[in-house]
């Protein structure tokens, strides 16, 4: 089972918790989780969750990218990033997520780019930032912190398709303005 594809780990409506099952109730939408309970009719959607991610630059020109001590994609570079909570706008969660794992306040310089992938739940949105404070640290999370020259990023070892096309956009001057 793909560790994204969530729609086997539920069995059971959240309302009555009668046993769910998938139905096609559009031709042009995907198959739906639906309870099989003969009064409740509750549909499950499966909606994507949002995931941010920021390329941060230090004042020598560098990119901090933190190399990950969970999976998926154990002992891989990531910039730094996570899950948004529901009702947290996304910049707000990019500079979280910065601050938590790789100690650093930041500037939100723009938006690099949205990237979303068939079969995949997360859809993740890349930030370019500057760092203005705090000390380079890392979380639980991360095995190593490090900076990197541009030169120098580990392409062969990166995480993830975003982390890659995030960093290719970044470095190829897409960036887009922000208002936070």
């Amino acid at each position: 089972m793909d560790v994204h594809d969530e729609a086997q780990a539920f069995r059971f409506c959240p309302r009555c918790g009668t046993a769910l099952e998938r139905r096609l109730l559009k031709s042009t939408e995907p198959e739906r989780l639906v309870c099989t309970g003969s009064q409740c009719g509750f549909v499950f959607y499966l909606d994507p969750k949002i995931a941010v991610g920021t390329i941060i630059t230090t004042q020598f020109d560098r990119i901090i990218l933190c190399r990950r001590a969970i999976d998926p994609g154990y002992g891989k570079w990531v910039f730094p990033g996570g899950y948004v909570d529901r009702g947290e706008p996304l910049t707000v969660a990019a500079i979280r997520e910065a601050r938590e794992e790789c100690g650093l306040d930041i500037r939100i310089d723009g938006l690099v780019n949205i990237y979303s992938y068939a079969g995949r739940i997360p859809v993740i949105v890349v930030y370019a930032a500057t760092a203005l404070g705090g000390t380079l640290t890392m979380d639980d999370e991360s095995l190593e912190m490090k900076e990197f020259t541009r030169e120098s990023i580990p392409w062969g070892e990166l995480a993830f398709r975003s982390t890659e096309e995030g960093l290719r956009d970044y470095l190829a001057g897409l960036l887009h303005p922000v208002r936070t």
